[in-house]
């Protein structure tokens, strides 16, 4: 045996090698897939996704309603109002993000990816086998000109998101990489990855702002085939598909022709959908679920009716308080007035008892505080924010109010009145207004449609009992959005649908930034530093216990300070279909798949087209 010395200088050094060469590999390390938080749910060299079936017959064909209209097909720009049709069908992206978990995505365009630790940076190496739809290869060269496009004509969303690049490399034809700058934060790597691909030598850049009903290039599993504008979409099913046997495209994508037909209202589109015109529909209004499919294609089964349950956090639906508004300036007025909506009354009456009242910003997900004690890690982070929430938000057992039913809850309407007083108002021959004289207690509430009309003028009445006035208004679409995007309204109804995993949306909804720029969804007019911190805190975890954390904090901080009075939301995700129509065994945990649907052999090959 020969043994080998190492003086100590030596060994120091050796030891000095091995450490600083561990970082180097980490960061070269190419990877299948990257997650929001730890790592995809997925290994290297998996067959399929498990809520698919990869045995789905192709073939068949599958029609959609769609309520509205479209004057383009480039949904990526702010001109024009396009269908999600080519982003969903015709084009790709880098990565898939997978809707069976949070927010993990895997290489598609992007055959490995790399990462650093502290995602200061991206590298994707594409696929050699990628083509668009005319053959030609997917280049860095389509990636960069994608992203540049984006980056300058792109929504509001795409313009700010990859405005935090600093720079971009490309290596060599298949590798491109993303150098982040000020602004960035975990989440960027993968929205970089989730932009759909352009082909650089079929799109013009100085038409790529206007509305066209020429479609982009793509590497997508279809083709636009026909377009009636404003009327119908049709997809065909691409022979040549570069992916049809990639491990993330199995059991996906089975149907030859998709199509979208586009109707003026509900009634007509659900009137199409009974009548065989339509093979499937996603219900939203509760009181059709409970009473409108009492109809002979249901009771002999041509039509099937479904509640999926998914993990996807349910979003806060709310009446909001515009708290730049000085009658909303006080919590103490919030929380009273928020006392006096009786959703049991509501629920009952209004909607068949489907729904189920909002609580919080991630309802019916583990992001939620409702009914969780705040752990240590929640604790830390509120004495770092220097913040504060009352001992029910704290340990997890507040709820929103709930009533006897009656619609005349006189306990509320106490603990509403006792409220006002602290605020200094009291009752003057029926009216709550400041005392010594002062202002009565009123405001607005704008609505946009009959049925926010309808909620609105119930949640009115209700207020009347302690002498609030609340005028309800319905206005127009035009000039509802003018306003709404100007905060020049009291009180809107709206709702905040969520992900899986939240991010940079919420300062949107939330920051103090967001509060003074108009058009930004803080209708609420938050500006609170801890709520502030609370959403940087969720953008830098870096594993899933602290993200968790950081959203149940924003969530006590939100509820806490009574910026909205809770409505409802559905508790299941409702959908008809035809006969004929498969449906995996178990969808997807965060999204209901279209793409993952199939028509069944030896059934009706999909409906007919309306008659001109």
């Amino acid at each position: 045996m020969v043994r080998t010395c190492l003086s100590l200088p030596a060994l120091g050094l050796l030891v000095w090698v091995l450490a600083t060469a561990s970082p180097a590999r980490a960061e070269t390390l190419k990877r299948h897939g990257i997650a929001m938080h730890g790592e995809p749910a997925l290994p290297a060299g998996f067959s399929h996704q498990p809520f698919v079936n990869p045995d789905a017959p192709k073939g068949g064909r599958l029609v959609m309603g769609q309520q509205g209209t479209f004057d383009s097909l480039n949904a990526f720009v702010v001109r024009g109002v396009a269908p999600d049709a080519l982003q969903r069908f015709v084009l790709q992206s880098l990565l898939y993000r997978s809707p069976d978990e949070p927010f993990s995505a895997y290489g598609l365009l992007a055959r490995f990816v790399e990462l650093p630790d502290d995602r200061s940076s991206v590298t994707f190496h594409l696929d050699p086998a990628a083509r668009f739809s005319d053959g030609t290869p997917v280049t860095a060269a389509d990636v960069v000109f994608s992203w540049d496009m984006l980056r300058t004509h792109g929504k509001p969303f795409h313009r700010s998101s990859l405005g935090r690049v600093a720079r971009v490399e490309t290596p060599d034809a298949s590798t491109v990489r993303f150098v982040f700058g000020p602004g960035a934060d975990r989440e960027t790597p993968l929205i970089i990855g989730s932009i759909p691909i352009f082909a650089k030598h079929a799109t013009n850049p100085a038409t790529f702002p206007e509305t066209t009903f020429t479609p982009l290039v793509g590497s997508g599993p279809y083709l636009i085939s026909e377009v009636r504008p404003g009327e119908s979409i049709t997809m065909t099913r691409r022979p040549d598909f570069w992916a049809a046997d990639h491990p993330l495209m199995r059991g996906l994508h089975n149907l030859d022709v998709i199509r979208y037909d586009y109707f003026r209202d509900q009634n007509s589109l659900f009137e199409a959908f009974k009548a065989g015109l339509s093979d499937l529909r996603v219900e939203s209004d509760p009181t059709r679920w409970s009473t409108g499919y009492d109809v002979p294609a249901v009771r002999d089964g041509r039509i099937i009716r479904r509640s999926l349950k998914l993990d996807t956090p349910k979003g806060l639906s709310a009446f909001v308080f515009n708290t730049r508004r000085p009658q909303f300036a006080d919590v103490r007025v919030r929380e009273a007035l928020a006392l006096l909506f009786d959703f049991e009354w509501a629920n009952r009456n209004l909607y068949f008892g489907a729904y189920r009242r909002s609580d919080s910003l991630f309802a019916g997900s583990d992001l939620s505080a409702r009914g969780v004690a705040a752990d240590e890690r929640e604790r830390a982070l509120l004495a770092r924010l220097g913040a504060s929430v009352p001992a029910a938000m704290l340990d997890g057992s507040w709820t929103p109010a709930s009533s006897d039913g009656s619609g005349r809850d006189r306990e509320l309407a106490r603990r509403a009145v006792e409220l006002l007083d602290q605020a200094g108002y009291s009752l003057d021959e029926g009216v709550m207004r400041k005392r010594g004289g002062g202002e009565a207690l009123s405001f607005e509430i704008t609505v946009s449609s009959r049925p926010q009309e309808r909620l609105a003028l119930n949640y009115a009445k209700s207020l009347q009992r302690i002498g609030v006035s609340a005028r309800v208004r319905l206005i127009d679409d035009v000039q509802y959005w003018r306003r709404l995007a100007a905060f020049d309204v009291d009180m809107v109804q709206w709702t905040w649908p969520v992900s899986a995993s939240p991010g940079t949306e919420q300062a949107n909804r939330w920051g103090s930034a967001a509060a003074d720029r108009q058009g930004s969804l803080n209708y609420a007019g938050v500006k609170l530093p801890a709520i502030d911190g609370a959403i940087q805190a969720m953008l830098a975890a870096r594993a899933r216990e602290d993200f968790v954390a950081a959203a149940r904090v924003l969530d006590r901080l939100v509820m806490a300070g009574h910026f909205v009075v809770p409505l409802f939301v559905l508790p299941d995700l409702w959908v008809a279909h035809q006969r004929g129509i498969g449906i995996p065994v178990r969808p997807a945990r965060f999204g209901f798949a279209i793409e993952s649907l199939w028509r069944e052999p030896g059934l009706p090959n999909g409906s007919t087209r309306l008659s001109n």
